[in-house]
């Protein structure tokens, strides 16, 4: 009803007739961080309830508690005003968060490009500040309006980013790595003894993503050029125990803690269910399933000093009573050096400036990054022709203002996170470069 409506009935003072107050959830940006935030719908009674996203991890602290009012009455049950007692209601609580509304509205944008431009089914985009774990943006393409949730799809309410899983493909390389060089196990420098062809594991040979072959290349090079071969030599120089030590202290198989509904993690497998085949190829990110904020988590680490932080939504807590409650930053782990830490960056932006992706790289920038062009598993095989194209960096390289995520699904422009996702990655860091002032490095 309309508040024209509203006073035209009021105006007609007709006995018995009124208007109850009420309140309802009003999304003013619409569609904006929809999978982010949530909506608001009815419980099994009929009740207002938060579903997925802020809303949905939230709902008790932003709906309060209603008050109750106890009338005592006289033995002829006329009240007794001098004894009624109000029991106090608990209001319910505002949240400030750390999405950087400017931010999310370019990601939004740009992704709902990506997607159409290079013909993928879906995309997400996840920024984070590496030093506090505070996320930035977060967007998911398609979406839905909350406002009128009932009118979408119901696939489309929870959150991709946290609640999908996926193999990462070559994005997953750097994390491996570190924990080798963290280890003492290889430095930047090391040559790669099988890297001169194909390698053959359990049965199985695993060849490079171009067919190219270079033997007895550096770790440098090895991330350089996405080698497949040279990141098995490293998942078998780190070993079960070692690999699954450093993928512990990364944060993967587990929930990052994230404050959002519907967060998700795959389990790693337990030491003696791995086979020879399974380290080998969880050096390059296949057979090994995470979600995207745990592969940003454990990227952003290596951005920060090897210190891995807790992403979160909310920066402030408003309580019903006036009270602020500020969100501190959390460590969750330190999985690699300080000194390690500064050594996969140097390596990072040496891939992002002389690898696959360098012809869309922004030049004066030093970026780190690394892309990523993961096979799908279906019906116990690979699909030949479909891939989750993916690009994961961070920048400045040297002081890191974001670190951000960009996945295309199923992109058929094409196949590969060099041609789809690397540009997109550019394309929003250059707007973020602008956006907080961010000269050029030289």
């Amino acid at each position: 009803m309309s508040v024209d409506a509203k006073t035209e009935i009021e105006n007609l003072q007709i006995p018995g007739v009124g208007f109850e107050k009420q309140y309802s959830r009003f999304y003013p940006e619409a569609s904006m961080a929809a999978q982010l935030v949530g909506f608001v719908g009815k419980d099994v009674s009929g009740n207002d309830k938060g579903y997925f996203g802020l809303e949905g991890y939230y709902n008790r602290l932003l709906r309060g508690e209603p008050g109750i009012a106890v009338q005592i009455h006289d033995a002829f049950g006329r009240p007794i005003l001098a004894k009624a007692n109000n029991s106090s209601q608990i209001n319910g609580s505002s949240l400030r968060l750390s999405i950087n509304r400017a931010i999310q509205f370019i990601v939004e944008k740009k992704l709902k490009d990506g997607v159409k431009k290079y013909g993928a089914v879906s995309g997400m985009v996840g920024i984070m500040n590496p030093r506090t774990g505070a996320i930035i943006a977060m967007a998911s393409y398609p979406s839905y309006d909350p406002g009128s949730y009932a009118n979408y799809p119901d696939s489309l309410y929870a959150n991709p980013f946290i609640s999908d899983l996926y193999e990462p493909g070559s994005t997953f390389k750097p994390i491996v790595m570190s924990g080798a060089i963290d280890q003492g196990l290889i430095t930047p420098e090391t040559e790669c003894p099988i890297c001169a062809g194909p390698v053959s594991v359990g049965g199985y040979k695993i060849h490079t993503w171009d067919n190219k072959y270079h033997k007895n290349t550096t770790m440098i090079k090895v991330m350089q050029h996405s080698d497949n071969t040279g990141m098995v030599f490293v998942a078998q120089t780190l070993g079960v125990s070692r690999m699954i030590d450093t993928l512990n202290k990364f944060g993967i198989g587990e929930t990052t803690g994230i404050d959002l509904q519907g967060e998700i993690a795959m389990p790693l497998k337990p030491k003696n269910l791995w086979y020879p085949v399974d380290l080998a190829t969880t050096g390059f990110g296949q057979g090994i399933s995470v979600t995207p904020i745990e592969l940003l988590d454990a990227i952003s680490a290596i951005a920060n000093n090897g210190k891995r932080m807790e992403p979160h939504v909310v920066s402030e807590i408003l309580t019903g009573n006036g009270n602020t409650i500020k969100i501190q930053p959390k460590v969750l782990d330190t999985p690699i050096s300080k000194e390690t830490a500064k050594v996969m960056t140097e390596i990072l932006v040496n891939t992002a400036n002389n690898g696959e992706s360098k012809w869309t790289r922004i030049k004066g920038y030093r970026i780190a990054g690394k892309t990523g062009t993961a096979s799908i598993p279906i019906d116990g095989h690979y699909d030949p022709t479909k891939t989750i194209a993916s690009f994961i960096g961070y920048a400045p390289a040297d002081h890191p203002k974001f670190a951000m995520l960009v996945i295309l699904n199923k992109p058929s422009a094409a196949i590969y996170g060099s041609e789809t996702a690397a540009p997109l990655f550019y394309a929003i860091a250059r707007d973020l470069f602008i956006y907080y002032h961010i000269g050029p490095d030289d």
